[in-house]
């Protein structure tokens, strides 16, 4: 029963984002490039953060005493997955201004910052999941991660989707 729900709630999520996606094209002007990506990468942000404590609530089926250990080691995790989202909207804007001018310099050091981002959401990922398994059980924990992993990789999608490729 679960699976299905988790499905129509990711197409649902999933075609808000399209209908609100703004692709950047070549051609477009580097400042409303820059404009559109970051705005779009916070929308996605902003619509998959506004339904997920829905969608984990709805997966999870958590037990009282679940859900009493279980939100406030998520609400810790948030916090810091939004700083990093917030670093990586800081990244999009800095491809987006440089994607014209691109250079091997500029383009190995956004490189390097956008894999160091990436490792430290695993780590905040892996010590949340520690977490949440110290305070319900192994399979609850994996539970979460399943559910998150697949959010995360809906808003990833999407945002990747809507960078050009650099040239």
């Amino acid at each position: 029963m679960a699976r299905p729900i988790l499905i129509a709630l990711v197409v649902a999520v999933s075609a808000t984002l399209t209908a609100h996606g703004q692709s950047a094209k070549p051609g477009v002007d580097p400042q409303s490039r820059t404009k559109n990506l970051a705005e779009y990468a916070e929308l996605i942000r902003s619509d998959v953060r506004a339904q997920k404590v829905a969608i984990i609530t709805e997966m999870m089926d958590f037990t009282e005493a679940q859900n009493a250990a279980f939100w406030p080691i998520y609400r810790d995790y948030d916090a810091e997955i939004t700083k990093l989202g917030d670093e990586r909207v800081a990244l999009i804007d800095e491809y987006a201004q440089n994607f014209d001018t691109l250079t091997d310099q500029t383009a190995d050091a956004l490189a390097t910052k956008a894999i160091d981002l990436d490792t430290r959401r695993r780590a905040a990922l892996a010590k949340c999941y520690d977490r949440v398994k110290k305070a319900t059980s192994a399979k609850t924990a994996l539970q979460f991660l399943q559910v998150e992993h697949q959010l995360q990789l809906i808003i990833d999608l999407q945002i990747s989707a809507s960078l050009p490729i650099a040239k």
